[in-house]
């Protein structure tokens, strides 16, 4: 099929550690599906940014990359941030946070990425800590507030004499962060089929407002938004209570939305029970920008032994095609999500070819793939 002129410019941050190695299989899968639909039309940009360019250049990123990055992609796909410096400790800034914080955290701030989208599914033939549950147990999408809550920079701290005594981090929620996210949550569930258990559209709100004032905020805020969609099904619960339920019944969940801090720990018990981080891809979503990303980090461990799990990866290249399709109404693009969402679903079932964490299980006795094989099986189901 023949491929037209360039229209969407996408910024590619591979980033640290085993993000050079992730990011560009993704980028292999998402080209030849984009041969294989015919379109859409995409010019790719990489570039170097994060915690070993800084040790290199002083600077998390170049200004033609932030620039570009910031005012120029329609859309951006990152690897991992976090490097590992000579003295074998993190690379840090001056002020404390991790090199490359200023590529993460201030995308989102300053894209206004207010929406971190994360998908919890569990394709058949991946190995979960859950018994007796399965692929058609384990589907929902978890939408965390992006933007403040817990996270949000107000925080300081006391020395008196060399010695740290006091530290204060300061939980700001918004009606504005809380309205759009909520109303966010209730637009997925609309596109959705509904919880796995009973086909019922349902959002469930994951707080602590028993106890926490941001909390009740965000709570009837959620209420008022659920007005606006009698077709969903309004849900509740304690963050602490949701994180026994969803393992003793995850097939109840359709669409989960929380604060930012609460989101950010619930998520990651979603990425176990989808079969680890190797599987968990990512959005951060605004209004005009989003960056894609695979949420299992940089991993200097295993940087080099080509062993890592590409899917996250992969499936966080079908997350952006899906949004540049929604966004800019384009059917190639939805076309590649698709595409490639089926032969990493084919590639999973089939179950030969998987890497060392997939390797559990009943498919225990499987040698596990490298990072690239793993890579091509999807390609070459993309042709089938």
């Amino acid at each position: 099929m023949t491929i037209l002129s360039s229209k969407y410019k996408i910024a590619t941050l591979p980033g640290d550690g085993i993000g050079r190695e992730v990011i560009p299989i993704a980028m292999k899968v998402i080209e030849s599906a984009i041969e294989k639909v015919g379109g859409p039309n995409v010019q790719f940009h990489s570039f170097e940014c994060g915690g070993e360019h800084y040790l290199k250049h002083n600077r998390e990123w170049s200004e033609e990359t932030e620039d570009f990055v910031k005012n120029e992609a329609d859309a951006i796909l990152l690897g991992a941030i976090g490097a590992i410096g000579p003295d074998g400790k993190p690379v840090r800034l001056p002020d404390g946070n991790l090199a490359g914080y200023n590529v993460v955290i201030g995308l989102r701030m300053e894209l206004d990425l207010f929406a971190n989208v994360r998908p919890v599914k569990l394709f058949e033939g991946v190995p979960t800590p859950l018994a007796n549950k399965t692929s058609e147990d384990i589907d929902m999408i978890i939408v965390r507030e992006n933007t403040e809550g817990l996270y949000a920079p107000i925080r300081g701290a006391i020395e008196r004499g060399g010695e740290q005594e006091l530290a204060v981090d300061v939980r700001m929620i918004t009606r504005k962060g809380a309205e759009r996210v909520c109303r966010y949550a209730f637009e997925i569930s609309k596109q959705r089929h509904g919880a796995p258990i009973d086909a019922t559209k349902r959002v469930t709100c994951v707080d602590k407002s028993n106890l926490l004032a941001g909390c009740r905020l965000f709570r009837k805020v959620f209420k008022e938004i659920a007005v606006d969609y009698p077709q969903v099904q309004q849900d509740f619960a304690y963050v602490d209570a949701w994180t026994q339920w969803c393992i003793r019944e995850p097939e109840h969940y359709d669409v989960v939305v929380a604060p930012n801090e609460f989101g950010d720990i619930i998520t990651d018990l979603g990425g176990a029970i989808q079969g680890g981080m190797g599987m968990a891809p990512a959005g951060n979503i605004g209004d005009k920008k989003a960056v894609f990303e695979p949420v299992h980090g940089s991993a200097p461990k295993h940087y080099g032994k080509h062993d890592t799990n590409p899917v996250a990866s992969i499936l966080a290249g079908a997350m952006l095609f899906k949004w540049i399709a929604d966004a800019k109404s384009d059917r190639h693009a939805l076309q590649v999500a698709r595409a490639i969402e089926n032969a990493v679903e084919s590639v999973l079932k089939e179950g030969h070819i998987r890497t060392y964490d997939l390797c559990r299980g009943k498919w225990e006795k499987i040698s596990p793939a490298s990072t690239e094989k793993m890579g091509d099986a999807v390609i070459e189901a993309l042709g089938k």
